[in-house]
């Protein structure tokens, strides 16, 4: 595990900045990448593209994480400079109807595991398994040589209160997953997927050590706009390590 993404986790505040799996558009990522660490985050995860890696990588000093979900594709990106790997990102591929049942995942993890025995691998685990069944998977993950386990859920949530109500509910499924994973393994929870400023406390209470947020920060399109973004998120995750410590 690269140095500072260990301490971090150790402190309860790493936070991973998401490009997108799906996204491929050299400027906009580098844009996200050096906002990232303009920011304070921890991390950055982009999709797993060699000539991407090699462009993030000449950008900032951050440890680079790749995601896919073929293990070669991710093994590639490790050739060009990848500094860690994950299976997931899924909810890219939930609009398109694609679903990822538990044998898939565990499979896609063994033959990752087997291409990059070395390599620290984070996993998500599919937030349309019901929690018992995303517990248990978790667990066959971790077996397997996960490194990293990750939650999801926004894409299922589906608000119906504006303002913070609203945030809360929309960070609900993943939060419940991080709550319930933390407490069955044991390796560093990233909780990602719909979470704000205003739910990253809610993820480290309920057991993360980490945070991965995409939207809230891919989206904007000024790179001043998204390292205020990504400070907020930092001070959030700051704040709320505190709290829990104390």
């Amino acid at each position: 595990m690269h140095p500072e993404l260990e301490k971090s986790l150790q402190k309860r505040q790493a936070l991973k900045i998401i490009s997108g799996l799906t996204n491929f558009d050299t400027s906009k990522v580098s844009a996200i990448a050096k906002a990232a660490q303009a920011g304070g985050a921890t991390f950055v995860d982009i999709a797993a593209s060699p000539s991407l890696v090699r462009q993030v990588r000449s950008l900032i000093d951050l440890p680079i994480c790749v995601s896919a979900v073929e293990a070669q594709l991710l093994a590639d990106a490790v050739e060009a400079g990848a500094d860690l790997v994950e299976i997931g990102n899924f909810d890219a591929f939930y609009a398109q109807g694609r679903r990822f049942a538990a044998p898939e995942v565990l499979a896609l993890t063994q033959e990752t595991r087997a291409l990059l025995p070395h390599t620290p691998l984070c996993v998500t685990v599919p937030h349309i398994l019901p929690l018992d069944e995303q517990v248990a998977l978790a667990e066959k993950l971790v077996e397997a040589g996960a490194n990293l386990i990750q939650t999801e859920g926004g894409t299922s949530s589906h608000p119906t209160h504006p303002g913070t109500l609203g945030l809360i509910e929309k960070a609900a499924p993943t939060l419940a997953a991080a709550y319930s994973i933390s407490r069955a393994v044991s390796v560093p929870v990233i909780c990602a997927s719909g979470l704000s400023t205003v739910t990253v406390p809610m993820a480290i209470t309920a057991g993360a050590l980490g945070v991965g947020v995409g939207s809230a920060i891919n989206q904007l399109n000024d790179e001043v706009a998204m390292v205020a973004a990504v400070r907020a998120l930092v001070e959030s995750l700051e704040n709320s390590s505190v709290r829990v410590n104390v």
